[in-house]
């Protein structure tokens, strides 16, 4: 499948790639919901063991599409699409792995939380601006980054926005291994194949007790999208959306 999402199975590995290159990936709602189909499908497959995510070359993902968040912000309301991704992101069951080239901006970083093997390349740079938009983080970042990266450097990537390098972001634990950007897909894949060939009734018991705040995350993300939902209508954020189409004219 072609298009702004490219969904391929290799063996029993699912590669999900966001293909807009002309944009760094932004994700529009169709995205989201084409995501959403292609996760489902593969955590109800007998087949998909393993999910990728990976990106144009060059580019993982710029975040959310800011055209729809200036969309809500005057007075659309807040899509439901993103949510249901994130909600299917928390109840599946396949191991996931990212190929991360490039920039990884907001949800780009954050849907990195949820992985379970990370693969960047060295020019990869992990950043999430979202109170200078004035919204919050989201995808339970607010539980799940303190408790990968501790609090300081959780507080100076999320709330002021400082970005990640590629090695501080292995270095903090967000990443796995740090390759050549031409190798990035290729030793993504070499994993995802290795962890699909693992037994895969001892691997979703161990990744299971391995991630058992699952309903904590689930809760924190409903939380976050409650604060979000009411944030996108501040004054805050209809100014900061403005300001952002203002300087790219």
């Amino acid at each position: 499948m072609t298009g702004a999402i490219a969904v391929t199975d290799d063996g029993a590995v699912r590669i999900i790639r966001m293909n807009r290159p002309e944009k760094k990936n932004a994700l529009t709602l169709a995205m989201y919901a084409e995501m959403t189909r292609a996760l489902r499908e593969a955590n109800q497959s007998d087949v998909i063991r393993c999910v990728v995510f990976a990106g144009a070359p060059g580019t993982f993902c710029a975040g959310n599409d800011i055209a729809d968040f200036l969309g809500a912000a005057l007075g659309g309301g807040l899509d439901p699409r993103p949510l249901e991704f994130m909600r299917e992101l928390v109840r599946n069951e396949r191991p996931l792995v990212a190929a991360v080239g490039g920039v990884a901006v907001g949800i780009g970083t954050t849907l990195l939380f949820h992985c379970d093997h990370v693969v960047a390349a060295t020019d990869a740079t992990f950043s999430t601006p979202f109170l200078k938009l004035g919204l919050i983080p989201e995808l339970a970042s607010t539980l799940l980054a303190p408790m990968r990266l501790g609090y300081a450097r959780a507080f100076s990537l999320l709330a002021m926005g400082r970005p990640l390098s590629a090695a501080e972001a292995k270095d903090a634990g967000v990443v796995n291994s740090v390759v050549d950007a031409t190798a990035v897909d290729a030793v993504a894949l070499k994993a995802a194949h290795e962890i699909a060939a693992l037994p895969p009734q001892a691997l979703a018991v161990a990744r299971r007790l391995m991630r058992n705040h699952r309903d904590e995350v689930a809760e924190r993300i409903e939380t976050e999208a409650g604060h979000f939902a009411k944030l996108l209508q501040s004054d805050e954020a209809r100014a900061a959306f403005q300001a952002f189409f203002a300087r790219k004219k």
